[in-house]
Formats: C-alpha cells, sequence, structure tokens
C-alpha cells in the first residue's frame, strides 16, 4: 500500500473484486505498479495451480492501475491478451506498466511471478480513460 492510501483500497482506488480475490498493493515505482496475491485454496482450479481468470484479474488490475495513475482518472479495460506460461503457486507478484500512452487510449503490459522467480504469465492491454479527472 502506499503512504496515504486508505487501507481498503489500491493505489487510491476502491476495486470490490480485488479485495475479494485478496490482491495487494505493494508499491509504484517508476510508474510500474507492483500487487502480491498469495494463494489460498480458493484461488485454485482443479488442478491445484491458480485458477487462469485469477490471473488474467491480478494482470488485469496490474496494467488498469498502472493506466488509471497515468491517465489521472479511471480506465476500463479495451482488449487483454494474456499468456500462461507455467503454474502459478504460494505468493505471486504482478507489475504493470504503461508503455505507451495517448489521449484516447493507453497501452498496457504486465507480468506475474512465483515467489520461486518463475514467471508464471504475461499480458498487453489497452485501457481508455473514463469519467472525470482526478
Amino acid at each position: 500500500m502506499n503512504e496515504g492510501d486508505a487501507p481498503d483500497t489500491i493505489f487510491g482506488a476502491t476495486i470490490p473484486f480485488a479485495q475479494l480475490c485478496g490482491v495487494e498493493a505493494l508499491g509504484v515505482v517508476e510508474g510500474r505498479t507492483r500487487l502480491r496475491l498469495a494463494l489460498g485454496p480458493q484461488h485454485g482450479n482443479n488442478l491445484g495451480i491458480a485458477h487462469g481468470g485469477l490471473i488474467c484479474t491480478l494482470l488485469d488490475i496490474a496494467m488498469g492501475t498502472a493506466a488509471r495513475l497515468a491517465a489521472g482518472r479511471p480506465v476500463v479495460t479495451l482488449d487483454m491478451q494474456t499468456r500462461f506460461l507455467s503454474p502459478g503457486h504460494g505468493v505471486l507478484t504482478a507489475e504493470g506498466r504503461v508503455t505507451r500512452a495517448g489521449r484516447s487510449i493507453l497501452f498496457c503490459d504486465a507480468d506475474i511471478t512465483s515467489e520461486a522467480g518463475a514467471l508464471v504469465a504475461t499480458a498487453s492491454g489497452v485501457f481508455k480513460p473514463t469519467g472525470r479527472d482526478g
């Protein structure tokens, strides 16, 4: 969590689904958002590894928060492509970043690594600022 953030926010935004999943904000460094998720049994699929939907959620939140911070207002996901590279176990760390920002859309990338350092998944996405500034 960043200094000054309320306890139930991720980089200043209330994201109820992130709270339900147990996503925690670690910080922002040079525009890159860092998130953490300690996997539990509720996060698994029938193989006992992190569910693909959860992985997509973590990647989306990582990119979306980076886009929101860059745009200075809320964003919505227009497109997202995900690559699953290895099973997710234990504690996962996600990092999101804006790769190109225009006035009407932002392009972002994110990756998730395991506590052992394995690359679990990567994603790229397109986000659109919405709502009012601030």
